[in-house]
C-alpha cells in the first residue's frame, strides 16, 4: 500500500549539501588524524591537539570563511603554534597535502540521496543551500549528478536567521510551507527555526564538532523533525 505524505505538495524545502547529501566531513578527520600524526607532539596528546585545532578553526572562519583553503590555512596556523621544529617549505608543502587530499575526493553521494530528492522534487520545490566557500560548493554540486532535482542554489557566508530571510526575501518562499533540511543543529535547524521555519534534522554520525548545539524547541506552529536517514524525508512529504 502506498504511503501517503504526512504534509500537502507544494512546499518548498531548502536542503542543505554536505553531511546531509554527500559525505564531507570524513574526509576532513582523515586528513585531521595525518595532520596530528605527522605533528607529532611530545606533550599533548592527540585530543588535546584536536581541541587547539578546533580553536584556530572558529580563528580562521572569523577571516576565512569555511572550506578547503580555510582548512588549509588553519592546519598551517596550528602546526605553527605547536610545532618545536622549524617549520621548512617541505614540512609546509606536507601539511598543505592534508588538505589537498580533500579536493581529491569523489562525490561520495549519502545511501537513497538520489531516489529521495527525484521523488521529492516531484511533489515539491527543492533548493540547495548550503554556507562554505562558492567555488568549491558549486563544483561538488555539478560533479554530484543532482542539480535537475533543483530549483536553484544558494550559497550563503554564514547560515544565520538573517540568511535564511534573505533566501525567503529572494524567492518569495511562505514560512509556513518552508523547511530547512540538514545534519547540522548550528547551522540547518536554530537558526532555521529563529527565521520562521519549519526543521528537519537529518542525523549523520560524523557531524563536525563545530556544527554541534543543543536543539531549540520549535516555536508555536512550526515543526521540527528529526530523522535518521534522508529516505524517510519521503514519508513525510
Amino acid at each position: 500500500m502506498e504511503l501517503k505524505s504526512r504534509f500537502p505538495a507544494r512546499q518548498t524545502l531548502l536542503i542543505d549539501a554536505d553531511d546531509t547529501l554527500w559525505e564531507n566531513n570524513i574526509y576532513f578527520e582523515r586528513a585531521i588524524a595525518a595532520f596530528i600524526s605527522c605533528l607529532d607532539h611530545k606533550e599533548y596528546s592527540p585530543a588535546e591537539v584536536r581541541v587547539q585545532l578546533n580553536q584556530v578553526e572558529r580563528e580562521t572562519i572569523l577571516s576565512h570563511g569555511y572550506g578547503v583553503s580555510s582548512f588549509r590555512q588553519s592546519l598551517i596556523t596550528c602546526f605553527e603554534r605547536l610545532s618545536h621544529e622549524h617549520f621548512t617549505e617541505s614540512k609546509r608543502e606536507l601539511v598543505s597535502s592534508f588538505a589537498q587530499s580533500i579536493i581529491d575526493q569523489e562525490i561520495e553521494l549519502l545511501p537513497d540521496v538520489a531516489e529521495t530528492l527525484e521523488e521529492l522534487a516531484s511533489r515539491h520545490r527543492l533548493i540547495l543551500v548550503t554556507k562554505g566557500n562558492q567555488a568549491e560548493q558549486i563544483d561538488k554540486f555539478q560533479r554530484s549528478g543532482l542539480r535537475e532535482h533543483f530549483t536553484a542554489i544558494e550559497i550563503p557566508r554564514e547560515k544565520d536567521p538573517q540568511a535564511y530571510f534573505a533566501i525567503c526575501a529572494k524567492h518569495e518562499l511562505s514560512p509556513n510551507t518552508t523547511w530547512m533540511i540538514g545534519n547540522s543543529p548550528r547551522s540547518d535547524i536554530n537558526p532555521a527555526l529563529l527565521a520562521g521555519l519549519h526543521a528537519v534534522l537529518v542525523h549523520h554520525p560524523h557531524t563536525w564538532a563545530l556544527e554541534h548545539e543543543e536543539i531549540d524547541e520549535a516555536p508555536l506552529g512550526q515543526h521540527f523533525l528529526e530523522l535518521t536517514s534522508f529516505a524517510a524525508l519521503a514519508e513525510h512529504f
